[in-house]
């Protein structure tokens, strides 16, 4: 193709202001949605006291419409991942009250890990090149082993009861490759997800015990005088969160060791 035929090219400053755009957008439309979720009120509804309440319709929409009920909570749970809204872990033992271990948790894996893979890649396309440019040595350091050890720092994090939503944004400062940050999501997020899914029959009994006293006093007192409350006492969290914790060190396991072998090779 000769030069007469050619493209024009834009002007470099119709380039330049396309680039920034591009780059905030994605985090734009995160926070607007996020904002318009918090005034709205949503995260409100996303309690052990709504999935109490709405207990027994939800009951019965899952064994009658399986399919439907389970696509309806991947979507919100990948929307509750990516607006870094409260409420992970109602879902996660909820999904195992409503659909069993077995559909529970890999519904809730590909969901967690959908919903933090989006937020990751919005927080890198808009933060993380912003973030290098202005990196001091010290957070250099932290790039650097994360570009070279990212897998199992990632599943250490992910195994460890750090807040979701740090371990879903830090790495995308620290220069994780995507890859990285979506296969330590989603084995690092495993051993978590079926022991908190375990814990939707627990969870049953004491919504059940709870919804007897509530409407107890109900008739006794009327809706007015009366409020629906869960009691997790029962629950084991304290427990499966040291033990998560434990199994996050084994993690890092290997990594000491490579650690070490370097520093005997050195000396």
């Amino acid at each position: 193709m000769t030069a007469e035929h050619r493209e024009p090219t834009k002007p470099a400053a119709v380039t330049a202001e396309a680039g920034p755009f591009a780059r905030w957008l994605p985090l734009g439309l995160v926070l607007a949605a996020m904002v318009t979720a918090f005034a709205m009120g949503w995260h409100k509804l996303l309690t052990f006291e709504t999935l109490a309440l709405q207990r027994d319709a939800l009951r019965t929409f899952v064994s009658v419409h399986t399919l439907l009920a389970l696509a309806v909570f991947v979507i919100t749970y990948i929307a509750v991942v990516a607006l870094s809204l409260p409420g992970a872990t109602v879902f996660t033992i909820g999904g195992g009250l409503l659909f069993g271990v077995w559909l529970g948790v890999p519904a809730t894996v590909i969901a967690a890990t959908t919903g933090a893979s989006i937020i990751f890649m919005v927080a890198k396309t808009s933060l993380g090149a912003a973030l290098a440019r202005r990196a001091g040595p010290w957070l250099d350091q932290f790039r650097s082993g994360f570009e070279k050890e990212g897998l199992s720092y990632m599943l250490f994090l992910r195994l460890v009861p750090f807040p979701f939503v740090i371990i879903n944004l830090a790495p995308a400062l620290l220069g994780v490759p995507l890859r990285t940050f979506v296969i330590g999501t989603f084995f690092g997020i495993i051993p978590g997800t079926i022991a908190f899914s375990y814990l939707g029959d627990t969870l049953d009994r004491i919504i059940v015990d709870a919804k007897s006293s509530y409407d107890a006093c109900i008739q006794a007192k009327g809706t007015a005088n009366c409020h629906l409350s869960i009691e997790l006492g029962q629950l084991p969290i304290k427990q499966i969160l040291i033990a998560l914790s434990l199994i996050g060190l084994v993690a890092l396991i290997p990594l000491l060791i490579k650690k070490r072998r370097a520093r005997h090779a050195a000396s």
